[in-house]
């Protein structure tokens, strides 16, 4: 069991950033993938950027390539997103998802399909 928590969302102005942070908690072993995920009302939960840790691969959707970084710290067990640049459109929930039975490569990494734990959620909103 993997236990998620994130934070750091909140309201910024278009071109402004924001940090998420995820809290991994139980069964955290050194090879695990880890992402961060978005859904909008009534679209499909969406991958934003993933991270195999354990092989450094990574995963960014081509909407935030550029604006958004993942990284960890193995010693916090956390996850973080940076997010610069912030639009309008990246307005809306982001979770944290985790698992350690996983592929590495990025067909696997966006796929929520892939992951069995994740977190509540962390709203951010970006206003014009």
């Amino acid at each position: 069991q993997v236990q998620l928590v994130e934070s750091g969302g909140g309201s910024v102005q278009a071109g402004g950033s924001l940090r998420l942070s995820c809290a991994a908690a139980g069964y955290t072993p050194s090879s695990i993938c880890m992402a961060w995920f978005r859904q909008a009302s009534g679209k499909e939960r969406e991958g934003v950027a993933a991270i195999y840790i354990g092989g450094g691969n990574t995963y960014y959707a081509d909407s935030v390539k550029g604006r958004f970084t993942i990284s960890q710290d193995n010693a916090k067990n956390t996850l973080y997103l940076q997010m610069n640049s912030l639009k309008p459109e990246d307005t809306t929930m982001y979770y944290c998802a985790a698992d350690y039975t996983c592929f590495s490569g990025s067909w696997s990494l966006r796929d929520p399909v892939t992951y069995r734990y994740w977190g509540q959620g962390t709203q951010v909103t970006v206003s014009s």
